[in-house]
């Protein structure tokens, strides 16, 4: 057989770090076994889908890596399809069409809950008489379309992840309701449960992989391949991704969604290989960092949790340093612009991307996340800095004006600055003042770049000498210091 799974997102949001872990997974598992990875959008969500949404889904699962074989399918334009096969579905007994108005459910539910009951539905119009349906329809009343469910039916499946599973048809919340209310003679809008199933017997998926929250659809579903005369596909439920209380991951808990991932300056790679490690256990537990191709090869279900992965922020941090500190300066300056140019520098992109590639390698093994360059690199983009209160307490202590004064005079009489020559005139300098160096670098570092900390002092000046700018620092540094 044939390996094909699909990963099925609904546009009414951007893309979601939970559902991307269930891309992830479906793509590791196609790729292990040689199969096919199809995209369908669930777009039948008409007043909340969104084409931005869409474009998001299709943009993240691209940055990701995540590339798919066969789509993307959208549901919206298979409509008459799920219609056909519900009109199948009618004529067959298999279903039928329920009048109830929403205040008689509702009373429904309330005396259920009166007598301590689960609230369900309890079939009251499955063997209507045409008279029945006509005196309805005369009332002007329109219908849902519902598919029977045996009350005494078992449905068991051997789910990839947790083994067997067992529901009775009683706790499924009676016959469920597959198309929305319409007029006699219509069918109205096709519902998730149904339209899925369809979609996943047309497209010949074999292997349905999603959260454990689509458990409870799981026998539903099943019960209508049986109807439609289908084969039933294997099902593999993910643990959830959870947050550092053990709740599933919300939006309040922060960012969720891909792009935002992406816009707080973590690289497609160390996403994705963090998104393997929640739910999924390497062969080599002690192996952490690897390609989506790496982790293919060796992906199988048996080594996927059956408990909720936590979101560890500290372990994704890490493993997004690890991928920026292993590029070269010329692939992460790439990276880079994007958040300078969003910053508001300004500089030839172009003609100066040899100082560009500079500041990369400088700064290349402090940052654990691309928009950490911003302000660790603003003392660089700026002809005039500002001084922070702690530099400007230093320059204005006792002797920090004799040592930027014979800093500047030195500059002065060495015009083609290196990093040789620049630790010779410290080392000068400091023998003139009767000084040691350790003394005379947190000055020179909060006169040059306005700060007491940042990246190398000695590769930072060449970087501002470059531009032509550490002279007016220095000058501007006296006046403080003064």
């Amino acid at each position: 057989m044939s390996v094909r799974v699909r990963i099925a997102p609904s546009p009414t949001g951007n893309l979601h770090i939970g559902t991307a872990r269930t891309a992830v997974f479906n793509w590791l598992f196609a790729r292990h076994h040689g199969g096919t990875f199809v995209l369908r959008i669930e777009d039948t969500d008409l007043e909340r889908s969104r084409p931005e949404f869409t474009q998001n889904i299709l943009d993240g699962l691209k940055w990701l890596g995540l590339t798919w074989d066969e789509g993307p399918f959208f549901q919206t334009q298979r409509l008459d399809l799920y219609r056909r096969k519900i009109q199948e579905l009618l004529d067959q007994g298999l279903a039928y069409r329920a009048y109830e108005t929403p205040e008689e459910l509702e009373a429904m539910r309330e005396a259920q809950k009166a007598r301590g009951e689960a609230p369900r539905y309890n079939n009251g119009h499955r063997h209507l008489t045409p008279e029945q349906r006509a005196a309805y329809e005369a009332e002007g009343r329109t219908a849902v379309i519902r598919f029977k469910i045996d009350d005494d039916r078992e449905i068991t499946w051997t789910d990839l992840v947790r083994g067997k599973i067992t529901w009775k048809g009683k706790d499924l919340g009676g016959d469920m309701v597959i198309a929305r209310a319409a007029t006699a003679t219509d069918i109205g809008q096709p519902l998730y449960n149904f339209v899925v199933v369809v979609d996943d017997i047309d497209m010949a998926i074999t292997h349905i992989i999603r959260g454990e929250d689509h458990i409870g659809n799981t026998p539903k579903q099943i019960l209508l391949y049986e109807a439609l005369a289908a084969p039933v596909p294997e099902f593999g439920h993910t643990p959830l991704i959870l947050n550092q209380q053990g709740a599933k991951l919300s939006k309040r808990d922060g960012v969720t969604s891909i792009s935002d991932f992406q816009k707080m300056g973590y690289v497609a790679p160390a996403l994705a290989n963090y998104m393997t490690l929640l739910g999924w256990t390497p062969p080599d537990a002690t192996q952490e960092i690897f390609t989506l191709e790496e982790a293919a090869k060796q992906f199988s279900f048996d080594r996927v949790n059956k408990a909720g992965a936590k979101f560890d922020w500290d372990k994704l941090n890490w493993l997004n340093s690890q991928y920026l500190h292993a590029m070269s300066a010329s692939a992460l300056t790439d990276l880079l612009i994007p958040y300078w140019q969003a910053a508001g520098y300004e500089v030839d992109w172009i003609a100066k991307r040899p100082w560009l590639e500079q500041i990369s390698a400088l700064i290349g093994p402090s940052l654990t996340r691309l928009d950490e360059a911003v302000p660790m690199t603003r003392y660089l983009f700026t002809q005039d800095v500002g001084f922070s209160e702690e530099a400007t307490r230093k320059l204005q202590q006792d002797g920090s004006a004799a040592i930027v004064e014979a800093i500047s005079t030195a500059l002065c009489q060495s015009p083609n600055l290196t990093e040789t020559s620049a630790q010779s005139l410290i080392k000068q300098v400091a023998t003139d003042l009767g000084r040691k160096e350790g003394q005379l670098k947190p000055i020179l570092r909060v006169a040059l770049t306005g700060e007491t900390k940042g990246p190398d002092l000695i590769q930072s000046w060449l970087l501002l000498h470059q531009q032509g700018w550490d002279q007016s620092r220095l000058q501007r540094a006296l006046a403080i210091a003064q």
